[in-house]
């Protein structure tokens, strides 16, 4: 063999050399209170294409989306599950997401929540202790976890409360966030709910519709919902209803440019009557429709219509 042939030979095939293609990958962050449905979470962007890394010791996580730049576009969405396993990992948290931003790395950060009754009842359900309780009880590894993730959850994109869904109504929320093909600049959760069963904990905005006559106490329309026509009709020809709704919806444009400029992309909105089944659910449902007429993506839940 000759020189001039070994060296062709030994010649990269284009591509291959010179200046390597890299593109970032979309980053996830998967946290949360333990028992709040972080597997479920994971488990369901694994299942949406995502390349889905569990309990990655965060100082580790610039290293994977390095990776995942050098992979030729193979790996172009990676969530990654950090959470209280990881211990003194786990202080390091902080200093990967300031390293990722300093790289002008996109990511976002979700939170599983869940209330206390809640995480109590999954734990001994399984027969399992608390990764922080020791020598305590369940309730004293809830309370320390919420201690450790408190300022985590203040800077969340995403909250997420769990505390009265199922497997399915979680995924359910995970395919309506993620989902999409085109990521939306902003994505909005308009939720009704009853001030009876308490205040929705991952609500950005809460709105009260109290201050309107309720339905209820109308014989015909009690049987009804705010999802009809005939409830509705009368919610919004209420002294102020009308009103209400322009100026706040006028008010939420306005927030949503700030939303945008920050680069926040989610924003739950609860609109709160007293039962969660009237008033909230035809303010809820108006308010969605003019929130999409300005262009942002907005999914209706209605957490206690049912529930009487």
């Amino acid at each position: 063999m000759s020189e001039q042939t070994r060296g062709e030979d030994q010649t990269p095939p284009p591509g291959n050399g010179g200046d390597e293609v890299t593109t970032t990958p979309e980053l996830v962050i998967i946290t949360g209170m333990s028992g709040a449905g972080r597997s479920t979470a994971a488990k369901c962007l694994e299942d949406l294409g995502w390349f889905v890394v569990d309990n990655l010791p965060p100082a580790l996580i610039p290293t994977m989306v390095d990776l995942g730049a050098r992979s030729q576009g193979n790996v172009a969405r990676i969530a990654v599950v950090v959470d209280v396993r990881g211990r003194s990992f786990f202080d390091s948290l902080r200093e990967s997401l300031t390293d990722l931003a300093a790289k002008g790395v996109t990511r976002r950060v979700l939170f599983l929540e869940a209330s206390d009754n809640a995480l109590v009842q999954r734990f001994e359900s399984v027969r399992r202790p608390h990764p922080l309780q020791g020598d305590g009880r369940i309730v004293d590894g809830i309370a320390a976890e919420r201690d450790l993730l408190r300022e985590l959850r203040g800077d969340a994109d995403l909250v997420i409360d769990t505390s009265n869904l199922n497997v399915h109504e979680l995924r359910a929320k995970m395919d309506a966030q993620f989902t999409s093909g085109d990521e939306p600049e902003l994505r909005a959760t308009v939720m009704s709910f009853g001030y009876k069963y308490g205040l929705p904990v991952d609500a950005d905005h809460v709105v009260d519709c109290r201050f309107l006559p309720n339905p209820h106490w109308v014989p015909e329309l009690r049987p009804f919902t705010g999802t009809s026509e005939e409830v509705a009709g009368y919610v919004f020809d209420q002294p102020g209803a009308k009103e209400f709704l322009d100026r706040y919806a006028e008010l939420l444009q306005l927030i949503a440019s700030g939303y945008r400029r920050e680069g926040k992309r989610y924003v739950t909105i609860a609109v709160g009557c007293t039962g969660g089944k009237h008033r909230s659910v035809a303010m809820s449902e108006r308010l969605a429709r003019r929130l999409a007429a300005e262009g942002i993506e907005t999914v209706v839940v209605h957490r206690d219509m049912g529930r009487e």
